[in-house]
């Protein structure tokens, strides 16, 4: 089965043949909708996977968001347009992807996060 990641980097060269239209409301219902399919067949979620909730909780950071906003949404309000915010979030994941640090999991992990005002994927 192919790594979430690599599944995002398929989307992005092809988003159209993934996504129909290149918008990121698209793209964040096609994540939820893999995700929640390997949830109801039973598989186990894999670490990138699980990794959506803490690029939820770094765009919060980013942008200083302390909402019940998704990262999609978030991304939509700081873009021109739907296009525009599927580029940003290319973008933004590899920034996330390589900011992925040990203080950053030592912070994301901390009590701040466990606010039932934050919204995880």
């Amino acid at each position: 089965m192919t790594d979430l990641y690599e599944l995002i980097e398929r989307i992005k060269l092809r988003p159209a043949m993934y996504l129909g239209k290149p918008y990121i409301t698209r793209l964040k219902a096609f994540l939820d909708g893999y995700i929640g399919a390997r949830i109801d067949l039973g598989f186990p979620l894999k670490k990138h996977e699980e990794s959506l909730n803490d690029f939820q909780k770094w765009i919060q950071l980013k942008f200083n968001i302390n909402s019940a906003h998704s990262w999609a949404d978030i991304i939509l309000f700081y873009s021109l347009d739907e296009r525009d915010a599927l580029n940003k979030f290319f973008e933004l994941f590899a920034q996330f992807q390589s900011d992925q640090s040990e203080v950053f999991t030592a912070l994301v992990k901390s009590e701040c996060f466990h606010s039932p005002n934050l919204r995880s994927l």
